[in-house]
């Protein structure tokens, strides 16, 4: 089912479509869920604040913001629409990968559109001053580096100096063909103040299984002063979509010898889940736990997703161990500190 099929349809009544019980095995002391938590949904973005989490999606031209006490509740109805893209404007429609973000006293939103046409895709920042991240956003602007390439899925860094960085993908040049991640400095949370520079392209044999040859999604994780960028590689329809890894090595994040990929994916497909990736990160209610949430597809062969969650540990050099997508329909542990 494609969006265009499924217009008719509430989101909340879309992405509640099929969803299973979350405390499948232990209704009694609702210990346990299932995998996924949101039957139909793609480039998942959940932040914690205060006590819910909150999941920032796009639907319809549109974004929303759904609030749950439990990470493992996400796809449970509580959607508010916080902005919806006006008509007739080069970001009407198009509306991907939509980010929350909490900077400097303010909530942002930070939004890929255009105007139908994809070679015309760029990223858009939403500002809200409300303490309530579900109350209405209002656009803000452009956030563009001074050569305003194609740009999508943009994520910000904010280094323990309070010095802010914008982080994408974008073609090289004006044609489709490449994914590239590029940063640049931020000046404020919607101005990039500097042109943008390479940091990763698509060069390994996993980045490379489909055309355009992609990497995309970044997603910043902080552990123990390490800091890392997990990024998607591949095209999402692909059932070899991955997730990659790049690890800064101290210094100017602005210089392209700060980082280092990992050859390998950190996290892929196993026999019977295909196309994970587009990530984000959180910790469990009491600190203690660090779970990813991740989208991917709902059968092999398609490019319809869903979303699931799963905790991960840390190896000993301090980096993420994602281990494997754990099957659906497993029984796992809830977040500590329920």
């Amino acid at each position: 089912m494609t969006l265009a099929q499924i217009s008719n349809l509430t989101l909340a009544a879309f992405l509640l479509a099929g969803v299973h019980s979350v405390f499948a095995d232990d209704t009694t002391t609702n210990r346990f869920f299932k995998n996924p938590v949101v039957a139909h949904g793609q480039d998942p973005w959940v932040i914690r604040w205060q006590t819910n989490y909150f999941l920032c999606q796009s639907h319809g031209n549109a974004v929303w913001v759904n609030r749950a006490a439990r990470l493992e509740d996400i796809g449970v109805d509580n959607w508010k629409c916080v902005w919806r893209a006006p008509k007739g404007t080069n970001y009407s429609k198009e509306v991907w990968a939509p980010e929350l973000h909490f900077i400097q006293g303010k909530w942002y939103i930070y939004v890929a559109a255009d105007d139908g046409d994809n070679a015309h895709h760029r990223m858009f920042v939403l500002e809200n001053d409300s303490a309530d991240p579900q109350a209405p956003f209002l656009f803000k602007g452009k956030i563009a580096s001074p050569d305003d390439h194609w740009a999508i899925d943009g994520t910000v860094l904010e280094m323990p100096d309070e010095k802010l960085y914008f982080i994408w993908p974008g073609w090289p040049g004006y044609h489709d063909g490449v994914q590239n991640l590029y940063i640049a400095p931020m000046i404020n949370p919607w101005t990039i103040s500097g042109e943008r520079v390479l940091i990763s392209h698509p060069e390994h044999d996993w980045e490379n299984r489909d055309f355009p040859h992609i990497n995309e999604g970044p997603e910043t994780l902080w552990h123990d002063g390490k800091l890392f960028i997990i990024f998607s590689a591949s095209g999402f329809w692909n059932d070899n979509y991955c997730l990659g890894q790049l690890t800064w090595t101290g210094g100017d994040v602005l210089d392209p010898k700060s980082w280092i990929k990992n050859p390998e994916p950190v996290f892929a497909r196993t026999e019977d889940v295909t196309g994970p990736g587009h990530c984000s990160f959180v910790k469990s209610p009491d600190g203690k736990e660090d779970w990813i949430v991740y989208h991917a597809h709902i059968h092999a062969g398609t490019g319809q997703r869903d979303v699931r969650i799963q905790p991960f540990s840390w190896n000993a050099d301090g980096s993420p161990n994602f281990g494997k997508p754990i099957s659906p329909n497993v029984s796992l542990p809830v977040p500590s500190g329920e």
